[in-house]
């Protein structure tokens, strides 16, 4: 049998950082290396969780095979630099990163194998197929995209739903502009897609693509019921992307 895959992880004592150190501790084929947080934070299954601070130290003293990531678009651009000086290839679900932080993230990429993804979760991966295919056989529909998440979650709309925009866009281009919320008097554009977000209690995450025209309408969502679906893709990700050549990579690769 091979050794198992060997991943670090940032932002453990976050809610997916949490989660991917349980999902690594208990899954046959990966082990936890080391794990880091930017304040104290209590051993996680058994893993002792370090200062964020020494991250590069324990990138060359504990050599993991992968570094995991869902941090902020700030931290996780200076810990995906940081794996880039050490040769450690990196999995990173965080989002909101500006022109600058994406840009910082593609030149790590041309040292390390990259995978980057608004979300880890199959069924999301299905729902963009489903979205494409659906925008694509209804042309002149308009659309309507909405997410909700739990009240903390900072970025809005969520990177997933950034994603299915970018998915609708490349299918309809003559839907050229994001109308975020209305208020007033508000009447439809023909070229506006309708982009709403929802922050409300501890939901994990819910997308929703509505459909309309012709008297139907069709509706497309995908529900997350535990946050543990992403950490299990993630870990997917982490296990696929060990050994591959320096460059950008995302989900897709993962599932094809």
């Amino acid at each position: 049998m091979s050794d198992p895959v060997r991943v670090a992880v940032t932002g453990a004592g976050g809610r997916m950082g949490r989660e991917v150190i349980e999902a690594a501790a208990s899954r046959a084929g990966v082990t936890p290396a080391f794990a880091v947080n930017r304040s104290e934070t209590a051993a996680i299954a058994g893993v002792d969780v370090e200062p964020a601070g020494q991250l590069s130290e324990l990138l060359t003293t504990d050599d993991p095979d992968v570094l995991v990531d869902f941090t902020g678009p700030e931290s996780a651009v200076r810990y995906v630099e940081a794996c880039a000086a050490a040769d450690v290839p990196v999995v990173t679900g965080t989002t909101g990163f500006d022109s600058s932080g994406t840009e910082r993230l593609r030149a790590a990429s041309r040292e390390i194998p990259l995978l980057k993804a608004s979300n880890f979760a199959r069924g999301v991966a299905a729902l963009r197929r489903a979205v494409r295919e659906a925008v694509a056989a209804v042309p002149a529909y308009d659309v309507e995209v909405t997410e909700t998440h739990h009240n903390g979650k900072r970025d809005a709309p969520s990177g997933t739903a950034k994603t299915i925009l970018g998915d609708i866009e490349s299918v309809r281009t003559d839907l050229d502009e994001r109308t975020h919320g209305r208020e007033g008097e508000a009447p439809r554009r023909r070229n506006e897609i309708g982009v709403h977000a929802r922050r409300a209690g501890d939901v994990t995450g819910e997308h929703e693509v509505l459909l309309a025209g012709n008297r139907e309408t069709i509706s497309l969502t995908h529900r997350a019921g535990d946050r543990a679906v992403f950490a299990e893709g993630a870990l997917d990700a982490a296990a696929w992307l060990v050994g591959r050549d320096p460059g950008w990579y995302d989900f897709d690769d993962v599932l094809e």
